[in-house]
């Protein structure tokens, strides 16, 4: 069954607002930076070799991938986007800045570290699915003079910028003493630290503003089992107390979303996907476009919906792909369809929720 989700005119007012605001903002991502590559073929035959398929290459293409992709999102929302992490003395190195400077993105903030390489995954896709998958990383943590330059940079950037972004991809770029260097650095400069996570111990995150875990990751983070929405329900509220964080983000593919709040309110957001083909950068989407909602002055409630449509695009094509503005606003011209029986969300919190965060 789909439903449409109802949104008064002053509701679709505020969302517009904000998206139109986005060109005004201005966002430091840090965490582990990828380049993407796609190898795109046709498959018409077995080799001979082996029984797997032979894909005769059409087309090569180059994607900013990781936290870079994150970057994609925010500058073709039209934020203003500082970049740090490390990459390798690469030719994968050296096409990433070259990706990152078409996006118009300054690339000052990269840290070359000779020891490991630039992280690439490289997909090779035949009509229109992904064969298979090849990576070349060092998982193993960033030096402790990349770590220092990287800081260095985030403190001299951080009084420019209304958020700090953390992409974590296990790469070896969020560590522990990096998240206590952002830690000190937020307290001497409050502002909102938000963070698409993996699987480490919760401490590596305590006292952010929001974290984003999937559904799959905020299972082994909390220990719980999620079987359906009480345990869901559980973890969640486990999570938020360990990371002692404000808000927790929990995405749940063709479920939606769950947004758990410190006043101990929980609103679920359905799907808006009308077609999935491919969930990849989904959540990169979903990390930066809620960055922008709160930043511009959202509910989080609202900054949560307005990223779940922006990954509802995304999943509907294949590899990796940023949001425009232009398709935000065409959603909330025509109002959001979604799939399922649930009531029409609420679009507002309480002032004093709406209070913390300006």
């Amino acid at each position: 069954m789909v439903r449409r989700l109802a949104l008064s005119e002053s509701q679709r007012s505020r969302l517009r607002g904000a998206v139109s605001s986005f060109k005004d903002l201005s966002v430091l991502v840090i965490g582990d930076l990828m380049l993407d590559t796609y190898i795109w073929g046709d498959v018409e035959r077995i080799s001979p070799e082996a029984p797997v398929p032979v894909v005769e290459v059409r087309e090569e293409t180059h994607l900013l991938g990781g936290s870079a992709n994150v970057v994609r999102n925010l500058a073709s929302l039209g934020a203003r986007v500082a970049v740090t992490g490390t990459v390798g003395d690469d030719l994968p190195g050296q096409k990433l800045r070259e990706l990152l400077e078409e996006t118009g993105v300054k690339t000052d903030g990269l840290v070359v570290e000779e020891a490991r390489p630039t992280t690439c995954k490289t997909r090779i896709i035949a009509r229109n699915q992904q064969v298979v998958r090849c990576d070349r990383e060092r998982r193993n943590p960033i030096g402790a003079s990349a770590l220092e330059r990287v800081l260095s940079f985030v403190r001299n950037h951080v009084s420019h910028v209304m958020a700090i972004v953390v992409s974590d991809y296990a790469k070896g770029m969020i560590t522990g003493d990096l998240m206590e260097g952002l830690r000190t650095i937020r307290s001497q400069n409050p502002l909102p630290i938000v963070v698409d996570p993996k699987v480490r111990a919760t401490d590596l995150y305590r006292g952010v503003t929001l974290v984003t875990p999937n559904h799959h990751e905020a299972s082994r983070m909390s220990g719980l089992e999620i079987r359906d929405g009480e345990s869901l329900d559980h973890a969640g509220r486990l999570l938020l107390r360990k990371l002692e964080c404000e808000m927790l983000l929990i995405t749940r593919g063709k479920e939606g979303m769950r947004l758990f709040l410190k006043d101990e309110k929980t609103v679920d957001i359905p799907t808006v996907a009308r077609r999935v083909y491919d969930v990849t950068g989904a959540g990169d989407t979903v990390l930066a476009t809620v960055s922008l909602g709160l930043i511009s002055g959202l509910s989080p409630v609202e900054a949560a919906i307005l990223a779940n449509v922006a990954a509802g695009i995304v999943v509907g094509e294949v590899g990796t792909v940023a949001v425009s503005p232009e398709q935000l606003l065409e959603i909330i011209a025509e109002g959001t369809s979604y799939r399922g029986d649930e009531h029409p969300l609420p679009l507002s919190l309480p002032s004093r929720m709406q209070e913390k965060l300006t």
